[in-house]
C-alpha cells in the first residue's frame, strides 16, 4: 500500500516573465499557505475513434487538448509590514488585477482590462510533482461572520509534466495569521461611503449596517486556448457579483426596496482587521442590489440581495481591495 496523503500536498506559484516558460517557483520564496485543495492533473478533451467493425465494442479514447486545473483557499490577511504585498498577492495579479503599492502606507488591487499577468505553478501532490505553466484564473472572496475571510481561487495552466519528486526548503513564514470575522474584528458594511486612495485607508461617511454574509465572485472568463503553436490561459472578460445577507429595520427594507425597483446604484465598503498592517478593506464604489428575499438567522428576520459591480465611467475600477496597513 501506498500510503500517500492528500495533507501532504505543497503549492508554489510565482509571477511569470515569459508566457510558457518555467519561471522556477522555490519552496522557500514562493509558498503559498492552502487549504480547500482541489487538483485536476489532466483535463483532457478525449477523442473517440468510434471505429466500425465486425463486431460491438468500444474504440479507444485519444488523449486531445488538454490542460491541468488548481483550486484552492488562502486566508486574507495582510503581510504584517506596512506597504508591502501580501504573499497572496501574485495570485490575485494572475486573476487580472494590477498591484499597487503606496510606499509607507498601504498596498492596492485594483481590476484590470489588458496586460494581464500570469503564474507559473508547482503542485507537489505527496510525491508527484506537477507543473502548470502560464496560469490564469478567477477568484471569489468571502467575509462572511464566524468564518477567517478567505479568497478562493481556480486556475487553469499549461501541462507543464510530471515527475516523482518531493519539495524542498518549504517557508510559509511571510503567510500571517488571521482575524476570524466578528464583531469584535470586523467593522460593519458601509453603504453610501467614500473612499480616497494614496493615503492611510479609510472608509468616510455612508450608513452602516450590521450584516452576517458578504461574498463577491470576480467572475472572470479565462479559458484554455489550445491553439497549435501557442497554447495559453486567456482572460477574455470580467463580471463581478456577490450576496450579502443584512439586518435591517422595517423603514430601511422598504427604502431599499425602492433603490431595487429603481435601479439605484450605490458604493459598499467595509475593513475587516484590528491588527495594523494586517487589516483589509474592500471598497466597491457602484454596486446595485437585486433579487431581494428574506431569511432566518437562528429566528431573526435578514434581508439578502444579490449584487452586480459594475464600474464607473473610466473603468476597471468596479472594486478595490487595500491591504496591509
Amino acid at each position: 500500500m501506498a500510503n500517500r496523503r492528500m495533507k501532504n500536498t505543497t503549492v508554489l506559484a510565482k509571477i511569470g516573465v515569459t508566457y510558457g516558460t518555467d519561471v522556477v517557483p522555490t519552496g522557500a520564496a514562493n509558498a503559498i499557505l492552502v487549504s480547500d485543495v482541489s487538483f485536476t492533473p489532466l483535463e483532457a478533451t478525449n477523442v473517440d475513434r468510434n471505429n466500425i467493425r465486425a463486431y460491438m465494442g468500444a474504440s479507444e479514447n485519444l488523449v486531445g487538448t488538454a490542460f491541468k486545473s488548481l483550486s484552492y483557499s488562502v486566508e486574507l490577511v495582510g503581510s504584517g509590514t506596512v506597504a508591502v504585498a501580501p504573499a497572496w498577492g501574485v495570485l490575485l495579479r494572475a486573476c487580472g488585477f494590477a498591484e499597487a503599492i503606496s510606499a509607507a502606507t498601504r498596498v492596492d488591487y485594483t481590476p484590470v482590462s489588458a496586460s494581464f499577468e500570469w503564474i507559473d505553478q508547482y503542485v507537489y501532490m505527496d510525491g508527484a510533482f506537477h507543473k502548470l505553466l502560464g496560469c490564469r484564473g478567477t477568484a471569489t472572496l468571502d467575509v462572511s461572520s464566524g468564518a477567517i475571510p478567505k479568497i478562493k481561487f481556480s486556475f487553469k495552466g499549461i501541462d507543464g509534466g510530471i515527475s516523482a519528486t518531493a519539495p524542498s526548503g518549504v517557508d510559509y513564514t511571510t503567510w500571517q495569521t488571521p482575524q476570524v470575522v466578528t464583531d469584535t474584528n470586523t467593522a460593519d458594511l458601509l453603504r453610501g461611503c467614500t473612499h480616497a486612495t494614496g493615503v492611510a485607508p479609510v472608509l468616510a461617511a455612508g450608513t452602516s449596517y450590521p450584516y452576517n454574509k458578504f461574498t463577491l465572485d470576480f467572475g472572470i472568463d479565462a479559458p484554455f486556448i489550445p491553439l497549435i503553436g501557442q497554447e495559453s490561459v486567456e482572460i477574455m472578460d470580467r463580471k463581478i457579483t456577490g450576496d450579502m445577507e443584512v439586518d435591517l429595520t422595517a423603514a430601511q427594507d422598504v427604502s431599499w426596496m425602492a433603490d431595487v425597483k429603481t435601479n439605484t446604484l450605490a458604493s459598499l465598503g467595509l475593513v475587516h482587521g484590528t491588527v495594523a498592517n494586517k487589516k483589509t478593506l474592500i471598497f466597491a464604489p457602484n454596486v446595485q442590489i437585486h433579487s431581494p428575499t428574506y431569511s432566518d438567522l437562528s429566528g431573526k428576520l435578514m434581508n439578502t440581495y444579490k449584487l452586480v459591480l459594475p464600474p464607473t465611467g473610466v473603468g476597471n475600477n468596479e472594486l478595490r481591495i487595500v491591504t496591509s496597513f
